[in-house]
């Protein structure tokens, strides 16, 4: 009984701190999957990457972007983290499509990121390796699909 009334207020003054200030509350679950935090493990030690000096892709969000380095599991490289400060909802497939989802940005500069850090260059097919899609609607939805997919990776 005690317990149940202690959740309950718990409840209750998370509500009321979200209401006054929504970005006061920290999550109970800050460290898990739908906390907003999209890693990738880097091949090198924590030491290599500087918090402070992120390469290009992460560095172009600048202060709207929280940045977590750690040692990945079993001494097998590093984790990098990344989260948007301000999360919003993950888009839907039109504005994904547009560009406009900046959890699909996100996503890309860390992949981006970590091929800096491992290789010095962000790799690209370039050219196309079909070659160019004739101007037909099914070819142009194609050509959409091919763009935004660099942004999806895997979830």
């Amino acid at each position: 009984m005690t317990s149940a009334v202690i959740r309950a207020g718990g409840t209750l003054v998370n509500k009321v701190r979200s209401k006054i200030n929504p970005r006061a509350v920290r999550r109970v679950d800050a460290d898990k999957p739908g906390s907003g935090w999209l890693v990738v493990t880097v091949l090198c030690g924590p030491s290599d990457i500087a918090t402070a000096e992120l390469p290009a892709p992460l560095a172009k969000f600048g202060d709207q972007i929280e940045v977590r380095v750690r040692p990945a599991a079993d001494s097998k490289g590093t984790e990098l983290a990344a989260r948007l400060r301000d999360p919003v909802p993950s888009g839907t497939a039109v504005s994904r499509l547009s560009g406009t989802d900046s959890q699909s940005d996100l996503r890309s500069a860390l992949r981006q990121t970590k091929q800096l850090i491992e290789v010095k260059e962000v790799l690209v097919v370039d050219p196309t390796p079909h070659g160019e899609r004739p101007p037909t609607p099914g070819g142009e939805l194609l050509e959409t699909w091919t763009k935004a997919a660099r942004k999806a990776g895997v979830r």
